[in-house]
């Protein structure tokens, strides 16, 4: 079965029924390129594949305290990613959960209470302002999960994952930085627990296909990655992204970098 480019969500309505959408998420992107749009008939769907692919990696978020690091995002409205992470929030009830632009004092100050009071805490960032962050403060975490989504998206040099991951190590005394793989195309996201190493929730696999030949797709390997995501029922379940990466036999997979004269997507992943 041919997978869709992913760069049909930018110039088509991508749909498998005809419905009017309860939500459409728009990618961040930047000034010079078009945001993709994802329709999404159900939005209790949506949840049900971030609230689930969640409890699998992390547990019941009610026990977790959220803090959002997400400028890019936050400045545009229909963000996938933001409403994730609010519902999270909401989810956990936690008084000290809350959303971040540049309030990096205040963000020092309540990881600080928060290490005090020994609260299980999640800090999700876009990688600039994760970096942005680190370089003006540094903290021992014993209790805080560092989670970056990507992207540098023009506003600092492109850096590995493992330079970003180092310097993020270090500024926050952690031994581990994790990784949330998605995209606005996308219903369902993969994580990472450190090193770069990303594991898919039941419903969705990752595949790979050859740069030269996309209808050649292997389930391990290096090469352009394909998504299947069942999650999509409404838009498309089999989607061919930009991104290129290497599957293993057990499923899990790298992101490697981006294919060759792809846009550069709001939340673009680091390039080796």
């Amino acid at each position: 079965m041919p997978f869709l480019p992913i760069s049909f969500f930018k110039t088509h309505t991508v749909c498998s029924t005809q419905f009017e959408p309860e939500i459409i998420f728009e990618s961040s992107g930047t000034s010079q390129t078009i945001q993709s749009k994802h329709a999404v008939k159900s939005i209790a769907l949506y949840e049900d594949a971030f609230f689930n692919g969640f409890e699998l990696r992390y547990g019941n978020p009610e026990n977790w305290c959220f803090l959002g690091l997400l400028p890019a995002y936050l400045e545009r409205k229909h963000s996938s990613l933001v409403y994730m992470v609010k519902r999270l929030m909401d989810e956990s009830q936690h008084p000290n959960n809350g959303f971040y632009l540049n309030e990096f004092e205040q963000l020092h100050q309540t990881l600080k209470l928060l290490e005090t009071n020994g609260q299980q805490t999640m800090l999700i960032g876009v990688s600039f302002a994760l970096l942005d962050f680190a370089e003006k403060y540094n903290l021992q975490c014993y209790n805080t999960t560092i989670v970056e989504t990507g992207g540098m998206k023009g506003r600092r040099e492109e850096l590995t994952r493992e330079e970003l991951h180092l310097q993020l190590k270090n500024s926050f005394a952690v031994n581990t930085i994790h990784s949330e793989y998605g995209m606005t195309e996308l219903l369902s996201q993969a994580y990472s627990s450190g090193d770069g190493l990303f594991h898919c929730p039941p419903w969705m696999k990752v595949l790979v296909r050859d740069e030269d030949d996309p209808m050649h797709i292997s389930t391990t390997g290096k090469g352009a990655i394909n998504i299947i995501d069942l999650a999509n029922i409404y838009s498309c379940c089999f989607i061919a992204t930009d991104d290129v990466g290497e599957v293993f036999a057990d499923g899990s997979f790298r992101i490697l970098g981006r294919m060759d004269n792809s846009d550069i997507r709001g939340c673009s992943l680091l390039a080796l």
